[in-house]
């Protein structure tokens, strides 16, 4: 099999019917000064912070709520919080600024902090975020501006989960419909596809410049491509098809915006499943893959191959980790080793097929048509079922699944090792989707919850190694974050994580 033919076919399968109208016509866009509208591919599970895990509900969350912390470019700084004392290993005092207010003008409180994680670590609210705090022996209030964590043990990771955004004391369900943070922005309505917010005129930081700010839910990404261009919307970000980005560029009214992200699209198996689970046949897909020709052809070269969660920079990656190059002939020679072999011996015949689940988003879709291509050259068949994204994350949660697709936003501390792959972090407490389990994971993820330094970044190396080795995940890559806008918003950056924060310092003209 030649590198041509392969280039070719996954070249034919992705290219995006070309949109209609000439580039240059955009209708005039009539919003005024400081009136800002922005297109998300998939609309939010929940606005509630203590319960959102997915990456639609953390961009719009975190315009409307504020942690203690927050993390600024892989950076935790202060937040609600002006500064905090670590006395010990394992107590964390936390001062906060003084004159904090909730949207609808309640003083924020240390009692509203406490109220928030002890919301969280109640198992019977079953908050997916409850695990982060299982270090946690007790949380104090001594006075309206002291919040006081008592650890069971030193927690390496803990800082960097506070950046989870306070709600009022006493604050329900209803905050899945009408969220009060005391976030640069707040919560004005929602609808089918619409959320509304206006600027806080009392956040701490000085009051946005842009004073309407409107998410759109448009899932079809033709779609979201004629509302920028015409006008309808000023932004669109992360997923955008390459393809589309000289047509952006040759666009004198817009802007496009790139930057490396800590993004990782990976390939899940569930480890349940008799076929999935077997090691023989995730490394047999492995080798099947073609990454490096969907990055180059498809991806415009906007991303780098990915063999574990973290990017080559980040100090806790680990080199030489076991590779799984395109090799088809290996593929087969594993199919066979796991008792499927080709049924006359005389090339790929179908040996059998997997179900493969994703969402509607077009590149998604041409992705999934990709590798049903590849493994069809090893006699993998690959069945696509595709859903709308609400319906495909509950599959996806419930372990309804052979393999998906998805993409981790925004890693920076390993120990989202421990919420992915621990045996005990099956949903919902935790994402490990595949209902993986490693004794020696599970002891290794638990032991780097209280180590530091040094013995910390070994630790997870050798996590890496291990899973590099038993293929729960199949790693793709790691993206460029990429945004396209009008010219008429200024001073929006994109961070590493995907986050919309630079907003509240952005202007709309």
């Amino acid at each position: 099999m030649t590198s041509a033919a392969p280039a070719a076919a996954i070249a034919a399968l992705l290219i995006l019917p070309l949109l209609a109208g000439p580039i240059g016509c955009m209708k005039k866009v009539d919003r005024a000064p400081g009136h800002l509208a922005v297109a998300l591919d998939v609309e939010p599970r929940t606005l509630d912070p203590r319960n959102y895990t997915d990456a639609a509900a953390t961009k719009v969350g975190g315009l409307i709520f504020e942690g203690l912390v927050r993390n600024q470019g892989q950076k935790i700084v202060p937040a609600l919080a002006e500064r905090w004392e670590t006395p010990s290993p394992t107590r964390y005092m936390f001062h906060l600024r003084q004159g904090l207010y909730f949207h609808d003008g309640r003083p924020l409180t240390s009692k509203d902090v406490k109220a928030t994680f002890d919301y969280v670590m109640d198992p019977a609210n079953r908050s997916p975020k409850m695990s982060a705090f299982s270090s946690v022996k007790s949380i104090s209030a001594p006075n309206d501006l002291t919040i006081v964590f008592d650890l069971k043990t030193p927690s390496a990771p803990f800082l960097s989960e506070l950046v989870l955004g306070i709600v009022p004391d006493g604050a329900g369900g209803e905050l899945t419909e009408a969220p009060i943070g005391s976030g640069p922005f707040m919560f004005i309505s929602k609808s089918a596809g619409l959320i509304q917010l206006t600027a806080n005129e009392r956040y701490h930081e000085g009051a946005p410049n842009i004073k309407s700010l409107l998410f759109r839910v448009i899932p079809d990404e033709t779609v979201r491509v004629l509302e920028l261009e015409q006008g309808g919307v000023d932004l669109i970000m992360n997923p955008i098809t390459p393809d589309l980005l000289p047509r952006f560029e040759k666009n004198k009214r817009l802007r496009v915006i790139k930057s490396q992200g800590t993004n990782y699209s990976y390939l899940g198996f569930n480890m349940s499943d008799p076929l999935t689970g077997d090691q023989n046949v995730r490394r047999a897909i492995a080798h099947a893959i073609d990454r490096e020709t969907v990055i180059r052809h498809i991806m415009k070269g906007l991303a780098s191959p990915a063999d574990s969660m973290f990017t080559a920079q980040s100090p806790f990656h680990a080199p030489g980790l076991t590779s799984y190059e395109h090799d088809p002939a290996k593929a087969m020679a594993l199919l066979d080793k796991a008792g499927f072999k080709d049924p006359d011996g005389d090339g790929p015949q179908l040996r059998f097929t997997l179900q493969f689940s994703t969402s509607q988003n077009e590149t998604r879709k041409r992705l999934a048509e990709v590798y049903q291509w590849q493994l069809s050259q090893v006699g993998v068949g690959l069945d696509i079922h595709s859903y709308e994204w609400g319906t495909f994350y509950g599959h996806i949660l419930k372990g309804n699944f052979q393999i998906y697709s998805l993409t981790w936003v925004g890693i920076s501390d390993p120990d989202i090792m421990h919420y992915v792959f621990h045996s005990s972090m099956a949903p919902p407490g935790g994402a490990n989707r595949g209902r993986y389990q490693n004794a020696e994971v599970d002891r290794l993820t638990e032991q780097g919850k209280t180590i530091f330094g040094k013995e910390r970044v070994e630790i997870y190396r050798g996590v890496q190694r291990i899973l590099a080795e038993e293929v729960p995940y199949i790693s793709l890559w790691h993206s460029v974050n990429v945004a396209v806008t009008l010219t008429r918003l200024k001073g929006f950056a994109l961070e590493p994580d995907e986050s919309l924060y630079s907003l509240k310092t952005a202007r709309a003209q």
